[in-house]
């Protein structure tokens, strides 16, 4: 598996947000992708070691970009984030194989805590 972090999110604030959180914490972010169908596209292409994806995006959900990634790379390492209230989505997406997740807004602290955990 090759190193670095891949930020998956709809929003370019979030990705920004949680870039900044990594870089601060010595982490490498290797790319950033705004929908699930650019997720899949690079992973394959970078090989992250990680991925923190947003559960809800348009043409492709998380959910559906973690079974396509873990197709992949059966032991990929994704952390899901998702807002206030998503428990039957986050369910899922622990289901389809993701490693943790992160509930938005999020405080720096529970991003370094989850990806700790999951590296």
């Amino acid at each position: 598996m090759g190193k670095g972090i891949l930020i998956v999110d709809d929003a370019a604030f979030m990705r920004m947000m949680i870039k900044d959180v990594l870089v601060k914490n010595q982490y490498e972010v290797v790319g950033e992708a705004e929908n699930g169908a650019k997720a899949v596209e690079k992973f394959s292409e970078l090989k992250p070691e990680l991925v923190i994806m947003d559960i809800t995006m348009p043409e492709m959900d998380g959910i559906e970009a973690v079974k396509k990634i873990r197709a992949i790379d059966p032991n990929a390492k994704i952390i899901m984030c998702s807002a206030m209230g998503q428990q039957a989505m986050v369910i899922e997406a622990i289901q389809a194989g993701a490693k943790d997740f992160i509930v938005k807004p999020f405080q720096p602290e529970r991003i370094m805590e989850a990806v700790q955990k999951v590296l």
